[in-house]
């Protein structure tokens, strides 16, 4: 199921959201300039390699940066069009709704705030794993956590394939984000013990979806001067 937009009226423009979309959009524009030898070894600098990460932090000498860095300019950073074009287009769908919510600055630091955690979660599973991880899907995976706490009925439109058929329809944000959350939660389950997770970073998403659900009711909200009723506008 691919949503294509949702009814939530957002009463603020989202300069965040569409400034994230440009920043991700720029840096995989500078991805392509790179020749094939200095970006796999971009990637191993500023993508998340749990292996690195666990052994500097067992080194003697630890680098907070060399250690620390990967975890915000990996957000950045995507491996191919759709990557980026997924990511991104979910951050558009869902993330106006809840920076408008959180307020410009707060929702920024809430973004990153996950994207940190996803990271987090996805070192702990993957131990020992060699492969760099990248993308914003675990920082936009704890903006969908938040929105399915936020507007859980909120109507979204729908593209649903059916074998050769394709439709859309409107359904609550509930089931389409629960439905995005067991496929990554059994994908992630599967993953277990694998060295490469399939290419994946499912924990990272699972991780970033979870910490989005706790945080948007402990994170502070943007005053409003009007009620808001049955989780949407």
């Amino acid at each position: 199921m691919i949503p294509l937009r949702d009814r939530n009226r957002s009463a603020t423009v989202p300069v965040v959201t569409v400034a994230l979309i440009v920043v991700n959009t720029l840096a995989f524009l500078y991805e392509l300039t790179l020749p094939e030898r200095v970006e796999q070894a971009f990637f191993m600098s500023y993508a998340i390699v749990p292996a690195r990460v666990e052994h500097l932090l067992a080194g003697p000498r630890v680098s907070l940066s060399a250690a620390g860095l990967p975890f915000l300019t990996s957000m950045f950073l995507h491996g191919g069009w759709l990557h980026l074009i997924g990511n991104m287009w979910f951050l558009w769908v869902f993330g106006d709704n809840v920076e408008d919510r959180l307020g410009h600055i707060s929702y920024l630091f809430f973004y990153l705030f996950c994207g940190f955690g996803a990271g987090l979660s996805h070192v702990l599973m993957n131990l020992g794993s060699s492969v760099p991880s990248l993308g914003a899907s675990g920082a936009i995976s704890g903006v969908l956590g938040a929105y399915i706490v936020l507007y859980p009925r909120a109507k979204v439109l729908t593209l649903v394939p059916l074998i050769v058929f394709w439709f859309t329809v409107e359904l609550p944000a509930f089931v389409i984000l629960g439905y995005w959350f067991a496929i990554q939660f059994f994908s992630g389950i599967h993953s277990v013990g694998s060295r490469t997770g399939g290419g994946v970073a499912y924990w990272a998403h699972i991780g970033g979806f979870v910490l989005g659900m706790i945080m948007v009711k402990l994170w502070p909200e943007r005053p409003r001067r009007w009620p808001v009723a049955s989780g949407q506008w």
